[in-house]
């Protein structure tokens, strides 16, 4: 990867989008990323990236409120700006809400909520920044294990995921004339603070997703980053329209 890159990567100051833009930075891709409420920890994490030898930039943005796009494409403009630029490459839509919620008790507040970030959130986003992205550019969308995979108090947010593999491949065939590639990354288990952080902090938990993982352990936010950084290269730009599920191996 260039240095020339640049990469918008969305919830990148914590967790797996962490991962992936300090993976991007260490390979010389300047990242745009957007946290939602904690400045704090988006600031740490430009001050990580500036470490790596890269100029970062941090944008507040909801995913889940469509409107806030216009702006949110005005401010990309300025930080590219800031970059020396006026388009990006790479286009990360990680940014994601949890729910543990099953069939009696989901409230259609909740499962709208999901659509807005999950669903309309990556396709809105998306066709708002298309006109600023780069012809020959890489989108990553991500997914979840749970997408293939029924578990109990996930009605919502697994069927939602799917949905966006469904939409990633169309927006695969429509990009196609501009070279720009779509796919799909679907993290297993990831001991983050994600969904109040049951992974990381139930042992209970920890050790049942452990036990049915072939690897025989819970993901870590380094088992993500590394992989959506290197399916943004160049060397896969023939993988196309692809999920590729990043779990160790959970119920296979």
């Amino acid at each position: 990867m260039s240095n020339s890159k640049i990469a918008i990567v969305t919830g990148g100051s914590r967790g797996i989008g962490r991962d992936i833009v300090l993976n991007l930075a260490k390979r010389g891709v300047r990242p745009i990323f957007t946290y939602n409420a904690n400045r704090t920890e988006a600031d740490k994490v430009v001050a990580l990236a500036a470490e790596a030898g890269v100029k970062a930039v941090a944008l507040p943005l909801d995913v889940g409120d469509a409107r806030a796009f216009d702006g949110f494409a005005d401010r990309v403009r300025v930080a590219l700006a800031e970059l020396g630029a006026d388009r990006f490459d790479y286009l990360v839509n990680n940014a994601g809400t949890s729910s543990g919620a099953n069939l009696e008790t989901i409230t259609e507040a909740e499962m709208d909520a999901l659509y807005d970030v999950h669903f309309k959130g990556v396709l809105f986003l998306t066709q708002k920044l298309l006109p600023l992205m780069n012809d020959g550019g890489r989108i990553v969308n991500i997914s979840s294990a749970l997408a293939r995979i029924a578990m109990p108090n996930r009605i919502g947010y697994g069927p939602i995921k799917a949905a966006v593999e469904a939409l990633s491949r169309y927006m695969a065939l429509e990009l196609g004339p501009r070279r720009i590639t779509v796919n799909v990354v679907a993290p297993g288990a990831i001991a983050t603070d994600f969904s109040g952080g049951i992974v990381r902090d139930n042992p209970d938990v920890n050790k049942a997703v452990a036990e049915h993982t072939a690897l025989g352990r819970v993901g870590l936010p380094g088992d993500v980053g590394p992989v959506i950084a290197s399916l943004l290269a160049d060397d896969f730009g023939w993988v196309n329209a692809q999920r590729i599920e990043v779990s160790g191996g959970v119920h296979i």
